[in-house]
């Protein structure tokens, strides 16, 4: 029953209308010519609700100025009354409509706040709020004898008051509404426990605030001393808008003028009036520079956003490459099988038909075809990485039989979750170390490596150092088989030496350093897991969209 009430277009009028005095009323008890923070409230309330309940809130603050018009017209006239009896929403409202309807300040479903529109809107609703007040003073009868206005304090008065009303509460509105804006509590909880915002603005702006209230309070009224406390509200907005954009200023700036009412030491004060027009430029300047700052680092957080999916592609890439070579290995190994198999039924059938025959000189090519076979196919994918793992596949595989067999001095060690690395970065620690030690054979000035590969976990992202060094054995280099080695080396590699090195390393995120050790130099080569968003590569070796 409650529902189909509510879906009755008249009661949710009345209900806007009602919701809405009640608000104005609260806000009225802390408003003042100083501090209107109810032009605030309207301005705010004419940005986010939408245009049918515009007349709503039109009737629901007209209510206390019928009042005060019906029971004040006999002493300060009809002229007045009939000024006053005219809400200033009426005033407002045709220049949010306008603003609304040419520049909006607010778009997307608050997705998105333009801080310029939103201060012009401000100061249109401010110089509106003025003339409507002035109007209604300068119609005033039966003032005291003697008492002159001045109109231009006055008018000064309305406009900072209004100005610095509609920036206490029109900013931090929005930002809350922006927040809170198609969120469900759960979620809302999360955010805000988890928001950096937040905590800096109570555990470090209130913090001030309250040191600055205590240095105000603890000087007499009309003191420098005091003064200085009121003007100095504005350091924590310019703080909080450097750190967090428009929002850290919309909050620093409602508390700091909140602040600097709360040491006001009487109405009309003028050292407080030229408090509020530091703080309200303060924070006009802040909220607009504030955000620009937002509006940067989106750009920033797009630019990265983009890096990290060019990254992501390449890493896919290289994903798919090094499967494509493994499936090419696996043919050759298939076509070794093959030809072994020729060659024994083609042995076979000769010795049948001459048993005499001397069939040595076919068994050894038949054996030198083979290991080019497997040596092809061991250079596109290694064998031993396929069916043990990296650290076998550099401890006892391939790289460190040919290095061995030349008479090179080579070891390697491992430390940490090796199996916990995807499979691209395993298969990238293989190359890059292969890389590495065919670029240093060319020279033929070493005749030690030492291979080092230390994988950890850091803010939660996986990675893996390689550090490889090479020593000169002047009286070992001249028995190494340099002319065995090279060939061997080149043609599992790229050709690129340490240039193919730093590739690899900054496509996963990395860095290389070279700097020279005793007796020799040394390469060290940082890697991360290809994690990113909308990418991962899982240890088995197959990607998957998040």
């Amino acid at each position: 029953m409650g529902k189909g009430l509510w879906d009755r277009a008249w009661v949710r009028h009345v209900a806007v209308a009602l919701g809405y005095g009640i608000l104005a009323a609260l806000f009225r008890q802390f408003s003042f010519a100083q501090w209107e923070i109810n032009a605030g409230l309207r301005v705010t309330a004419l940005l986010l609700a939408p245009y049918r309940y515009w007349p709503a809130l039109i009737v629901g603050e007209s209510g206390y100025y019928i009042g005060l018009s019906y029971v004040c017209s006999s002493t300060w006239g009809m002229a007045w009354a009939l000024i006053n009896v005219v809400p200033g929403m009426v005033y407002v409202a045709p220049l949010v409509y306008w603003v609304r309807k040419r520049w909006p300040p607010i778009t997307r479903n608050a997705t998105h706040i333009n801080m310029g529109r939103l201060l012009a809107c401000a100061l249109l609703a401010s110089v509106a709020l003025d003339i409507r007040n002035l109007g209604s003073f300068s119609t005033m009868k039966n003032l005291p004898p003697g008492y002159v206005v001045n109109y231009y304090k006055l008018a000064l008065d309305y406009f900072i008051g209004g100005y610095l009303g509609i920036l206490t509460v029109t900013p931090l509105v929005l930002l809350a509404y922006q927040k809170m804006v198609g969120k469900s509590w759960p979620e809302l909880q999360s955010k805000a426990g988890n928001s950096r915002l937040l905590f800096e603005s109570i555990c470090l702006g209130f913090p001030v605030m309250a040191f600055l209230l205590w240095i105000g309070f603890s000087a007499a009224p009309h003191t420098p001393t005091r003064q200085m406390a009121q003007v100095a509200m504005f350091l924590p907005v310019v703080w909080l808008a450097f750190r967090h954009g428009w929002q850290g200023a919309s909050i620093g700036g409602s508390i700091a003028s909140c602040a600097v009412m709360l040491l006001m030491p009487e109405l009309r004060d003028p050292m407080t009036i030229q408090a509020e027009a530091v703080v309200a430029f303060a924070i006009s300047t802040m909220l607009i520079m504030g955000a620009r700052i937002a509006s940067l680092d989106k750009h920033v957080e797009r630019d990265r956003i983009d890096v990290h999916a060019a990254l992501a592609l390449a890493q896919r890439n290289v994903y798919l490459g090094e499967m494509q070579l493994r499936m090419t290995s696996q043919a050759l190994e298939q076509i070794k099988n093959s030809v072994q198999a020729g060659f024994a039924m083609m042995l076979g059938r000769l010795r049948h038909l001459q048993p005499a025959v001397d069939d040595r000189g076919y068994q050894r090519h038949a054996l030198v075809a083979q290991n080019q076979l497997r040596s092809l196919a061991d250079s596109l994918y290694p064998l031993a990485l396929r069916e043990r793992g990296l650290p076998s596949a550099l401890r006892e595989g391939t790289l460190a039989q040919v290095l061995r067999e030349a008479g090179l001095i080579y070891s390697c060690d491992f430390r940490g979750p090796v199996s916990k690395l995807s499979h691209t970065l395993r298969m990238t620690i293989y190359r890059v170390i292969w890389e590495a030690v065919a670029d240093v054979c060319v020279k033929k000035d070493m005749g030690e490596i030492q291979v080092r590969v230390r994988v950890g976990e850091r803010q939660g992202r996986r990675g893996a150092l390689v550090v490889i060094r090479f020593r000169g054995l002047p009286a070992q280099l001249s028995s190494i088989h340099w002319d065995e080695l090279l060939p061997r080396m080149v043609r599992a590699t790229s050709g690129l030496g340490l240039r193919a090195v730093r590739d690899r390393a900054a496509l996963f995120e990395g860095c290389t350093r070279t700097r020279s050790i005793h007796s020799g130099h040394q390469i060290s080569i940082l890697l991360f897991d290809p994690i990113v968003p909308g990418v991962a590569i899982s240890p088995a070796g197959q990607w998957t969209e998040c």
